[in-house]
């Protein structure tokens, strides 16, 4: 479930942001909408989706109108109106919140740990073996200005590299189906590999992590589910119920078995008839998500609050981590 998000920039985006929202009409205490417009993501099962199938979500119910091919565009899709939620990597949010974008994340959904995790990988007999050594070398990353990219700029800022000479290790974009391939070939000299992509080639073997993100951060949610400021103030019935499944979801992976997840998603993956191929669930090890039911912590904006405030991305002081986020309808929020 693990995706990497790439921070936004668009002004443009701001304005249709503000545009966005429900109509509430229902009685006080129910909900104003009862459908979810969503994007899903092909031989994945999204929280909203295993919500609804574990009966979390009822009387809400989702409406599926295509899949996501990334962060940007799933957040789009919501502040446009296509959909009515979407998610992204943190970074991204933080920098929609510096251009004054109407925007609230309610919940975590992605992030790293001890099984699902980000790691650097060079080939067995590399000579890189640390920071310094990646002066002049390629890191093949999915996509600039997201979370590879700032986990390469923190590992080699810990490693005392300048400024100078951490511009001098090349990022170079490459599709994540042939990251593994470019560097066994030797286009590139680290390739940023995770979740089935990463485990596959583990075992055809050759490659050794150089780092992960995991070392560097800990166990981290990396990504949130945002709202519109303007969705949520005219719908806080629908809001708090879509959040309490979405948590219960979200910590119903965190206390059942793997087999048990891998099940279930197989369950819905086949009853949703959307003629896609579920091998690639087997390989599901854990959300990554770091609190119970999806609590976000201050601290996963704040780090990248930090690294944009270090890239010159955005101004010290613009965003506060505080104002980024709200666990009010989270019903873990208070039992972490």
């Amino acid at each position: 479930m693990i995706k990497i998000r790439n921070v936004l920039t668009s002004m443009s985006l701001v304005a249709t942001l503000a545009a966005c929202g429900g109509e509430a009409s229902a009685k006080p205490g129910e909900p104003e909408t009862l459908e979810l417009r969503y994007q899903g993501s092909v031989g994945a099962v999204t929280f909203p989706e295993l919500a609804e199938e574990l009966g979390y979500l009822s009387p809400l119910k989702l409406a599926w109108i295509g899949n996501t091919i990334s962060g940007p565009q799933d957040i789009q899709a919501a502040a446009t109106g296509q959909t009515d939620f979407g998610g992204a990597f943190n970074g991204a949010i933080v920098k929609l919140a510096a251009a004054k974008a109407p925007i609230k994340a309610v919940i975590g959904y992605y992030g790293s740990d001890k099984d699902s995790y980000v790691g650097y990988f060079v080939a067995d007999g590399s000579p890189i073996k640390g920071p310094r050594d990646l002066i002049g070398k390629k890191i093949g990353v999915n996509t600039l200005g997201a979370h590879l990219e700032a986990v390469v700029k923190e590992y080699l800022k810990r490693g005392g590299l300048t400024p100078e000479e951490i511009k001098q290790v090349e990022l170079v974009v490459v599709p994540p189906v042939n990251t593994e391939q470019s560097l066994r070939q030797g286009q590139i000299d680290v390739a940023a590999l995770s979740g089935i992509l990463r485990d596959k080639a583990l075992e055809r073997g050759g490659i050794h992590p150089l780092f992960k993100d995991i070392d560097l951060f800990g166990p981290f949610t990396a990504g949130s589910v945002v709202l519109t400021e303007k969705f949520i103030k005219q719908n806080p019935a629908t809001v708090k119920k879509f959040v309490e499944a979405f948590a219960k979801a979200v910590e119903w992976t965190q206390t059942h078995s793997r087999e048990e997840v891998i099940a279930k998603s197989k369950e819905i993956i086949a009853k949703r008839k959307r003629n896609e191929d579920s091998t690639a669930i087997e390989f599901w090890k854990s959300s990554g998500v770091a609190n119970k039911g999806g609590v976000i912590d201050a601290k996963e904006f704040q780090t990248w609050i930090d690294w944009l405030e270090r890239e010159g991305e955005i101004k010290p002081g613009q965003v506060k981590a505080e104002d980024v986020f709200t666990n009010e309808y989270n019903p873990f929020g208070g039992i972490q």
